[in-house]
């Protein structure tokens, strides 16, 4: 489909230069003669640039910019002055405008202008798509009590800045319930930063979450930021908290305590910002009786507790989880969607998943694979359980 385009100038002989150039050009060029008639048509329209004016009567291009930002309705806006000159043009892209020209336009500049405008709405859009599929992606589903109580506190946690502790087994989706928090949170702009603290060793956790000087050990051949700055004003995810030492679980206290950080082998003090949440599978408490986990960090991290179920204990979402995946494995693989029949998603409820979504997800893969039309009673006693 051809992109559409809306002229917005007071003087006809400009519009009909700017028609003749853009049509030529295979657009679709609508036009207004004012500031009022530009944002009645910005209303009822899509259009994907707006070529507009700053002086006009009635409403000048400032004003429609300003207002079409408003409503939601903006697209691409290049204004177009004869009085040009930097306060205007800085005013102009403050409050929204992708460039700015003079008058009379250049007509090279203005098809460059054009492209570029066109160029970045179609960013736009595969950006707003990308965003969509990761947040399916990254969905909870379920609508047993205890998924329905689960995502009911997130949705009162996720605005606040509440450090949140995630408990539940091994595959069960605590990265999940991290990922909404942050996702629903006044942060979700900035970046949410995950650090496995299980699959770190532990002479090197505290490098990763707090960076190094160059030279402060053998291979610090560089200066490294850690996680701790990466996630400024953002979202730190602490996954698999029991794992921690001891000396980096000191660490992050102070850091908690003091929004302040040190890098190895450095002296300066940096100041960040974090929300943390953390996840584990461990029995913290049992871990504080022991000596292996601090009773302060625990009281720090644990603001809010969020117990993730296992997959045994909310058997009723299974046939919910298993068509999910079934239509992410066919968008994955670009096939069909595999049907499932109501015997066989039965037969999914009788084992106790002792792998949680993890292991279901691989087993409903694999029987998409060995059954790539439709699944069977026979077919999930054939080749799920192996």
């Amino acid at each position: 489909m051809p992109k559409k385009i809306l002229i917005i100038d007071d003087e006809k002989s400009i519009r009909y230069t700017l028609r003749e150039i853009l049509e030529f050009e295979n657009y679709e060029v609508d036009e207004a003669k004012d500031g009022e008639e530009a944002l009645e048509k910005l209303v009822v329209n899509n259009y994907d640039v707006a070529l507009c004016d700053v002086k006009m009567p009635k409403k000048d291009g400032i004003e429609v910019l300003t207002k079409a930002m408003e409503m939601g309705k903006a697209p691409q806006f290049i204004m177009i002055s004869a009085h040009a000159n930097i306060d205007i043009a800085v005013d102009a892209t403050k409050k929204g405008a992708f460039d700015f020209i003079s008058k009379p336009p250049d007509l090279n500049r203005l098809l460059l202008a054009v492209r570029n405008a066109l160029d970045k709405n179609s960013l736009v859009q595969e950006t707003k798509v990308l965003k969509k599929q990761v947040a399916k992606k990254y969905d909870i589903i379920g609508e047993s009590d205890s998924v329905v109580a689960m995502k009911d506190t997130i949705e009162k946690v996720a605005p606040t800045e509440a450090r949140v502790l995630v408990t539940g087994p091994n595959g069960a989706g605590k990265e999940l319930v991290a990922r909404w928090i942050h996702g629903k949170s006044p942060r979700s702009k900035q970046q949410l930063v995950e650090v496995n603290c299980a699959a770190i060793p532990s002479e090197l956790i505290e490098s990763e979450l707090f960076g190094h000087e160059k030279g402060s050990f053998t291979s610090a051949h560089k200066q490294r930021i850690g996680k701790f700055e990466q996630a400024n004003e953002g979202t730190l995810f602490l996954d698999e908290i029991g794992d921690m030492s001891l000396s980096a679980q000191a660490k992050v206290l102070r850091a908690l305590q003091e929004n302040r950080i040190t890098r190895v082998g450095g002296d300066k003090e940096i100041k960040v910002n974090v929300r943390v949440v953390a996840a584990t599978n461990k029995d913290l408490k049992a871990m504080i009786k022991s000596g292996d986990f601090r009773e302060d960090l625990y009281h720090r991290l644990s603001v809010i507790v969020i117990k993730v179920p296992s997959l045994s204990d909310r058997k009723e979402d299974i046939p919910l989880l298993v068509k999910k995946f079934l239509k992410d494995i066919a968008g994955e693989y670009g096939k069909p969607e595999t049907k499932i029949t109501e015997e066989a998603l039965e037969k999914m409820k009788e084992p106790e998943w002792t792998g949680n979504i993890r292991e279901l997800r691989n087993v409903v893969e694999r029987l998409t694979i060995m059954s790539p039309t439709e699944i069977t009673k026979e077919d999930v006693e054939q080749f799920a359980f192996l």
